[in-house]
């Protein structure tokens, strides 16, 4: 119970202190009501510290979709609600491996210690699976809203992504799962130091996704919490030679973990003769494979390689003439004359808009 908790407030103030950041970046430039009504009373922080601040975001995307839809204005808005929608996917993708995905490696753990698998538990246990999986996916369809529409991904290439995703996370939360129900005092000391080695692999790779440099090593860091359970791509270059760098680490380590637990198993084998590792050792694995397999046709004939410029992202320009259009109950900035929308300065490229660009940029590169 106490690491249950422990995971929960854990993953809650990392997401709480990442909306915080993301909003502290762009105070001056909120593109809802909602939102501008919290930082006009000062509740924005309370917000945050009480754990309500990714609520508030929701609530902001809901507002804008809403106008969107009721006043049916053209692409600028529906550009708004891409950017507030992609901090929110972002924020959930982070949840899914700092909650969901610990707290199933975690149940599975005691479930193998009670020995109490069942098929209904099996069925719950691949439902949680899908479930983190479809996490990865809706990430991957909000990427979509980044491109062109004549080079639009389709469902069938969600569902793709979805499966390889699925197929690769289930063998190693399950690795996880079986050497920590025979090692459980380990896998604290298991995870610091492959997570340690692998933020150092965010940092080789220099990041630049937040605003400030201190904050982003709690970037790297997150990032490598992600690594330690599932592939996230955080930059630009050859994502061939990272991926199978990354894949060649991993699946040693997880060989390594089932490894231990097959040597556990012949050790006290008495305790664990529902499981028959030479069963279930070959049956991870070739998911495990099937899962790289998977991915490689994916990449080969569904996902579209665009580089920054050819994505379809709305200017900060295009972005701060319709937020001031929808925070003006009798402007609609499809009225504005020609030059008053051309008064307006061209803006650095900050905030959520860097988020959006840059990895829309690492997602389709």
């Amino acid at each position: 119970m106490a690491v249950m908790i422990f995971l929960l407030l854990g993953s809650s103030v990392l997401l709480q202190v990442f909306s915080w950041l993301w909003y502290s970046d762009c105070l001056d430039e909120l593109e809802t009501k909602v939102e501008t009504f919290a930082k006009r009373h000062i509740l924005i922080k309370p917000f945050h510290f009480l754990q309500l601040g990714v609520y508030l975001r929701y609530a902001g995307v809901i507002e804008i979709s809403t106008k969107h839809f009721r006043r049916k204005t053209n692409s600028f808005a529906e550009g708004v609600a891409v950017y507030l929608n992609h901090d929110l996917q972002m924020l959930r993708l982070f949840e899914a491996f700092s909650e969901s995905t610990p707290q199933l490696t975690l149940m599975m753990s005691i479930i193998l210690q009670r020995g109490e698998l069942e098929l209904i538990t099996g069925l719950k246990i691949l439902t949680s699976a899908a479930a983190i999986a479809s996490t990865v996916a809706m990430y991957h369809r909000s990427m979509r809203a980044f491109l062109q529409e004549k080079r639009k991904m389709s469902w069938i290439s969600t569902g793709v992504y979805f499966l390889w995703n699925l197929l690769l996370i289930i063998p190693r939360v399950s690795a996880l799962a079986l050497f920590c129900s025979v090692l459980p005092c380990y896998i604290i000391a298991h995870f610091l130091s492959l997570w340690m080695l692998l933020v150092l692999g965010a940092w080789s790779q220099k990041t630049n996704l937040m605003e400030h440099s201190g904050w982003e090593w709690f970037y790297r860091a997150t990032v490598g919490l992600v690594w330690y359970f599932s592939w996230f791509n955080i930059s630009t270059g050859s994502i061939k030679l990272k991926t199978v760098l990354y894949y060649c680490v991993m699946g040693l380590d997880t060989l390594m973990l089932l490894g231990f637990w097959w040597w556990k198993v012949f050790e006290y084998t008495g305790c664990w003769s529902s499981l028959n590792p030479y069963i279930v050792i070959p049956i991870l694995l070739g998911l495990y494979i099937s899962g790289i397999m998977l991915k490689i046709i994916y990449y080969r004939w569904f996902h579209p390689n665009c580089d920054e410029q050819t994505l379809a992202i709305p200017s900060e320009e295009q972005i701060d003439r319709q937020a001031a259009a929808l925070n003006d109950d009798e402007t609609d900035s499809l009225e504005a004359s020609p030059k008053a929308r051309a008064a307006v300065p061209a803006q650095p490229v900050t905030g959520i808009l860097k988020r959006g660009r840059a990895m829309a940029a690492n997602f389709y590169h």
